[in-house]
C-alpha cells in the first residue's frame, strides 16, 4: 500500500487574530521551545513585509532573530507579538488564579 504525505503548512491556518491567539496558547502549553517556530508561522501567516513595517525593524533582522535559538531578542518577540495584536501573556492557568502570572507585551 502506499502512501501519500502532503506538505503541511500552519501558517495556511492562521487566518485571524483569533487563530493566533489559540495556536499561541496551545504552544505555550505544550512546548515553549516551540515559540520561535510558532512566530514564524505567524509571521509567514501575516506577511513579513506587514510584520516589518508594524515593528519598524527591517525584514532581515526579523529573518534573523526567526533563526536565532538563544532567546536572547525579548524585545524583538515583544515588536513581533504587539504586532500580532497580542497586548499580554498569561503564564500558568487560564483560569484566574494565584499561581497565573500577565505580562504586558
Amino acid at each position: 500500500m502506499k502512501v501519500t504525505i502532503s506538505p503541511y503548512n500552519t501558517s495556511e491556518y492562521l487566518r485571524d487574530e483569533e487563530d493566533i491567539a489559540g495556536y499561541l496558547e496551545a504552544i505555550m502549553e505544550e512546548d515553549p521551545a516551540l515559540f520561535p517556530v510558532a512566530l514564524g508561522d505567524i509571521a509567514r501567516a501575516l506577511g513579513m513585509a506587514e510584520i516589518a513595517r508594524k515593528t519598524g525593524l527591517s525584514r532581515e533582522a526579523l529573518y534573523r532573530f526567526l533563526l536565532e535559538k538563544d532567546g536572547s531578542h525579548c524585545s524583538t518577540a515583544c515588536k513581533m507579538l504587539s504586532a500580532y495584536g497580542v497586548n499580554h501573556i498569561t503564564f500558568g492557568s487560564s483560569a484566574p488564579s494565584d499561581n497565573a502570572e500577565a505580562v504586558a507585551v
